[in-house]
């Protein structure tokens, strides 16, 4: 049996449990707990371009903000630079860094490998400069070689290839349907099969493209969202006593654009001390009680949309609602359209408010919906308001008024709060980093330095 949680239950300030209902038949449940860890994932379901799920609504995000605890980071969303883009039903589902990384050539319409021209100073002396550069460098890998040479420019940061395909198809310069040529067909098709079989029956099934024989098109989707709910590093304890959180729900980890890979690490380790900590503070705790007023309030909550005698079908105001995210609040932001945002997530609001999605508690996809647009409001309010305030561009967030990263920022934190049903924000100061972990990083960064210097004097 599925269940989907609405509302966390509190006693005074920690929570003792949560509130939640069956999707198949509607009933209703309530969760006396000690702890309560959320691993809810993300929150990209808000755009329309996406990869994640249908769940990705940002329930934990929205539960823990509710319940009083704090967000963080929440301006910096990823949108990975490769996912489907035709036809319209599998639109933003991921295309695998593998592709890329077994030799996937990016092209434009007129055939340029166009990532050569967008390779930014930092990196510079990390990728390749030449076709024959990169051409090498996959050869040697793919072989099972050490690369004596640099990386191709395919293989920049998620945020740097987004924004490239982004940049190629605002110039006209895009594939037939909004986004750029991914070709591997010279691999051949018996190493494709061995080395990306998952995404040669994708294509192949989802899309009538042999990608053995001819490019993908793809483009940038909503993948993931660095920010989340604010922990404490060594337990994933929130601000709010008895409230945990790990993976994507969670924050403070991968800064403003995580690296790929980074979040498995992130759910294995830090999954671990949420499981430990909170296991650990429950072990004093007698079993709390269930507060019947808090219960049968969620519960009227959740029957309200069905309560209405009429109103707008649910379904409509969130596909509206995730077009408008991601014309406003995409890859690419400004403060004008954001601000229009704000104004128009403050109508979405009231348009869910008075949704109407049926009157039948059992399968009843349509208020699931109406419940989940209320997640999606505040969420979608709270990543635009940070990213509203955050006035440069840094990692997942790139403001076309404010390019390039300022200093001062890159110290501040943005902290989303709620205060009597209202999303706030303040901004911190960056904790600073430990004194061992910064001399790893500066050493790691003067190796990597080193040995670009040796390859761009190699004579490739």
């Amino acid at each position: 049996m599925e269940y989907t949680v609405r509302h966390l239950l509190k006693e005074g300030d920690r929570v003792t449990g949560c509130v939640a209902y069956t999707r198949v038949d509607g009933d209703f449940h309530a969760f006396s707990a000690k702890s309560v860890i959320l691993a809810t994932g993300g929150i990209t379901r808000c755009w329309s371009v996406c990869s994640g799920s249908w769940e990705y609504t940002g329930d934990g995000h929205a539960l823990a903000l509710w319940a009083g605890a704090e967000l963080r980071d929440m301006e910096f969303v990823q949108f990975h630079p490769t996912g489907m883009v035709w036809p319209p039903s599998v639109r933003g589902i991921l295309v695998t860094e593998g592709v890329r990384g077994e030799g996937g050539r990016l092209t434009n319409s007129e055939g340029d490998r166009f990532m050569f021209n967008y390779v930014p100073e930092m990196f510079a002396g990390d990728h390749a400069e030449t076709i024959e550069e990169s051409d090498q460098w996959v050869e040697e890998v793919v072989s099972g070689k050490l690369a004596t040479v640099r990386r191709p420019p395919e293989l920049l940061t998620r945020d740097v290839v987004a924004k490239a395909i982004n940049s190629e198809v605002k110039a006209g310069r895009g594939s037939p349907h909004g986004g750029a040529f991914l070709d591997i067909s010279h691999r051949g098709e018996e190493a494709i099969l061995k080395k990306l079989p998952s995404m040669h029956h994708q294509f192949k099934e989802l899309a009538g493209v042999d990608i053995s024989k001819e490019p993908m098109e793809v483009g940038p989707t909503a993948h993931y969202v660095m920010g989340g709910v604010r922990v404490n590093a060594e337990t994933q304890e929130s601000n709010v006593p008895g409230l945990f959180a790990c993976g994507e729900v969670a924050s403070g980890l991968h800064g403003a654009n995580r690296l790929g890979g980074n979040s498995l690490s992130d759910l294995i380790t830090f999954g671990k001390r949420a499981g430990e900590h909170a296991a650990k503070r429950a072990e004093d705790l007698a079993q709390p009680g269930i507060e019947d007023t808090q219960v049968q309030s969620a519960i009227e909550i959740m029957l309200a949309p069905l309560n209405r005698e009429g109103g707008e079908n649910p379904g409509l105001i969130y596909d509206e609602m995730r077009d408008m995210m991601q014309a406003k609040v995409g890859i690419i932001r400004t403060k004008e359209e954001m601000t229009e945002a704000m104004a128009d997530l403050l109508a979405f609001n009231k348009r869910q408010e008075a949704c109407f999605p049926g009157s039948s508690r059992k399968y009843n996809s349509g208020w699931h919906q109406a419940l989940d647009l209320k997640n999606m409001v505040d969420v979608s309010t709270a990543a635009t308001l940070a990213a509203l305030t955050r006035e440069e561009s840094r990692g997942g967030h790139t403001r076309d008024d404010f390019p390039g990263e300022i200093e001062a920022w890159g110290k501040i934190l943005n902290i989303i709060y709620m205060e009597d049903g209202e999303i706030k924000i303040r901004q911190e100061d960056v904790e600073p980093m430990r004194e061992d972990l910064s001399e790893a990083i500066t050493e790691v960064k003067t190796m990597i330095a080193e040995r670009a210097a040796e390859q761009a004097g190699g004579g490739n």
